[in-house]
């Protein structure tokens, strides 16, 4: 075993060992928003700051949901979308050829034009979106390799404040926070896209 095997062994017991830290929460420190998970207002104020983050929100029923995603996808010239194998049947776009992810290859994810998931919760205030690798958002990867996410919202889904979208996810699950297309600036505040995941977000808000 070679000296950095055993120095992370060491760690890991430490840590198993360990009883759980509790969380200290400052006097004043505001965990909840005033409107209640899924409040119209709410929903406005997400789409509102996604479009901040220069995301692309889209309005759609529930029986619509698939053409809205074909239309997204005809637009940006998408031929091929990988789909987690836990996507609702009724959200997979017509028209275009449809890869459900049963381990496909970095190359192979790489190779498609867009992917198309749900979502765990969307926090309002900071237009952000999660993930949390269930059944219909699927494996890390693959909301990080093609080159287009479009992301289905359920109403539900939006909490007000980061401290309420905590709540619902699970610890130990691995969580992709997303604000927005992949973006990164260099020292001259140049903005570059798609350095680190998709370099076009489509978020789809459905009416339930």
């Amino acid at each position: 075993m070679i000296a950095r095997d055993v120095t992370l062994a060491r760690l890991r017991a430490a840590l198993a060992a360990a009883p759980p830290t509790p969380v200290r929460h400052r006097p004043g420190h505001r965990r909840q928003g005033e409107l209640p998970p899924g409040d119209p207002e709410l929903v406005d104020l997400l789409a509102e700051r996604l479009t901040d983050y220069r995301a692309q929100v889209y309005r759609a029923t529930g029986a619509a949901v698939a053409d809205t995603v074909a239309g997204i996808l005809a637009a940006e010239g998408a031929t091929a979308v990988v789909v987690p194998p836990g996507l609702p049947a009724d959200w997979r776009p017509g028209g275009i050829e449809v890869v459900v992810d049963d381990d496909l290859s970095a190359d192979r994810l790489a190779e498609l034009d867009a992917v198309v998931t749900a979502a765990a919760v969307a926090v309002a205030e900071t237009g952000t979106i999660v993930l949390d690798a269930a059944a219909d958002q699927g494996r890390r990867i693959i909301s990080l390799l093609p080159d287009r996410h479009v992301c289905v919202v359920r109403p539900e889904q939006v909490v007000a404040t980061v401290p309420e979208a905590l709540a619902r996810l699970t610890p130990g699950h691995p969580l992709t926070w997303i604000s927005g297309p992949s973006a990164t600036s260099d020292i001259e505040l140049n903005r570059v896209e798609g350095v680190h995941g998709p370099r076009r977000l489509h978020v789809v808000l459905t009416d339930g």
